[in-house]
């Protein structure tokens, strides 16, 4: 079983200049996290979310999933019933008029089956070789990027690859965490790394134009 999943659907064109990316983690962001989903049935969107994907494409702005599958580590379910789910998931945002540009998942576990029991995997959440891999096949620009995301392991990724900073949502398991994301933030004090609260991915989208413009105008100040 090989640990890592990677989907481009959208590849750069040749000697494009790098753009800004929005990584999202996929259950409890975009979709409910009901445990180790794989099947088609049990998808149940976050409210919101399709929408707020088909704005950042109409800002121009890459979108990537990068999502933990232990489920699939652990041997629940296998990599074809993932793709399943994605495939259902993109269907539904062409709806809306949205894409994603690309997809990303690790299978790696501390408590995985066989060659996948990997305690500290590279593309494993908190470590950000998930978001590497996709802004070198995206040309994505890491300094002007961000996570959404709804746990602690999601933030830590997002400031270890170099992101412009990340969103904490309520979604999924964020109500739990975030006096961890809060405490994780505390210790950051002086980093120029942003950190943002909010319910959802839906709330976040409607706050990045004026992030971008607030980041912009600091970056000309």
């Amino acid at each position: 079983m090989t640990p890592v999943y990677c989907q481009v659907r959208r590849p750069p064109v040749p000697s494009a200049p790098a753009r800004p990316g929005v990584f999202l983690d996929r259950d409890g962001v975009i979709l409910e996290d009901t445990r180790y989903l794989h099947r088609i049935e049990d998808v149940r969107y976050i409210n919101g979310a399709q929408g707020a994907i088909a704005k950042l494409n109409q800002l121009g702005i890459l979108v990537v999933v990068v999502s933990n599958q232990a489920g699939i580590g652990r041997g629940y379910y296998g990599w074809q019933e993932f793709e399943q789910v994605q495939k259902h998931l993109e269907r539904q945002l062409a709806i809306e008029g949205g894409w994603l540009d690309g997809t990303w998942g690790c299978a790696c576990h501390p408590e995985a089956l066989g060659e996948l029991a990997a305690a500290d995997h590279p593309f494993r959440k908190p470590n950000p070789g998930m978001i590497l891999a996709a802004a070198s096949s995206l040309a994505i620009d890491l300094s002007a990027s961000w996570l959404v995301g709804d746990k602690p392991l999601d933030i830590e990724a997002a400031y270890r690859a170099g992101l412009r900073g990340a969103v904490h949502v309520l979604s999924g398991y964020g109500k739990e965490t975030r006096p961890q994301v809060a405490q994780w933030k505390r210790d950051l004090v002086g980093s120029q790394f942003r950190l943002y609260y909010v319910e959802s991915l839906a709330e976040a989208i409607q706050a990045f134009p004026s992030w971008l413009e607030a980041e912009q105008a600091s970056i000309h100040d």
